[in-house]
């Protein structure tokens, strides 16, 4: 693990999109082994969007990084998508797929295999154009800031979703509970936020480089929901596919929580 929590100017100075893809977001290594940490995910993010209520107009995508599977399922159910992310060149590289320009990551068997789970692998290219055409904005964000989109505003969302983010992103508990705080005032009360959250890892790592993770269990996750002003609806805990050398963490929590009505 890193001795030192890598902070924003880490992220903006060394964090590679096309290797951290090549990485993570392959259906299948190298050496022909399934990605189940992918799959796993693909699977909890369609069965959280099936969901009663997970529809609306807007969503937001809060540390959406240069990745769209995140956004295979929710496409399906919301009309306009927000897509948010700190990293200059993370915000480039999925600009670069959204423009179907040269180089862009090939995201078309992560798209086959979420059409395969809703139940129509031939759709892939209708639900890749579909995802296009709704994101509407590609913005810089940092959730250690009140207003996370700082110096835009944005109309209070019917859905966030957030996934890997926070933990990399939050060099404390403190840091966390505050984070989550800025990112639920992106919500409408009643809207959601549907989260995915490593527990227990340390660091990420990818290219030789190493990256830190603030280590989290089930109940710090959601009593920091929970203090956010949220109701948690659905929560599920996997355990981490053995043998991923790339990081350390012990299971990936999912949850969907419903924004509680301010009182006045």
């Amino acid at each position: 693990a890193p001795a030192v929590f890598t902070g924003t100017d880490v992220y903006q100075r060394s964090f590679n999109p096309q290797e951290y893809l090549r990485e993570f977001y392959r259906l299948s290594d190298s050496q022909g082994q399934p990605n189940t940490f992918l799959t796993q995910n693909l699977r909890v993010l369609q069965k959280m969007f099936s969901l009663d209520g997970l529809r609306g107009d807007t969503l937001i995508d809060v540390g959406c990084g240069p990745t769209i599977y995140q956004l295979l399922s929710a496409c399906e159910h919301f009309q306009e998508i927000i897509a948010l992310d700190y990293t200059d060149q993370n915000r480039r590289e999925l600009e670069k797929w959204l423009k179907k320009e040269a180089g862009a990551f090939d995201w078309r068997p992560v798209v086959e295999y979420v059409c395969e789970l809703e139940g129509d692998r031939e759709k892939w290219a209708e639900k890749e154009e579909k995802l296009r055409k709704k994101v509407k904005q590609v913005l810089k964000c940092d959730v250690t800031k009140a207003n996370p989109t700082e110096p835009v505003s944005l109309p209070p969302a019917d859905c966030i979703v957030s996934t890997l983010c926070l933990e990399a992103a939050c060099k404390d508990l403190a840091t966390f509970r505050s984070a989550l705080r800025n990112v639920g005032a992106l919500v409408k009360p009643g809207g959601h936020l549907v989260m995915v959250t490593v527990l227990q890892e340390t660091y990420y790592a990818f290219n030789n480089q190493v990256f830190s993770c603030l280590r989290l269990d089930k109940n710090m996750v959601e009593e920091a929901v929970e203090g956010a002003g949220f109701d948690v609806r659905f929560s599920e805990v996997q355990p981490c596919p053995p043998g991923n050398a790339g990081a350390d963490c012990e299971a990936v929590l999912s949850l969907v929580a419903c924004k509680r009505a301010s009182i006045s």
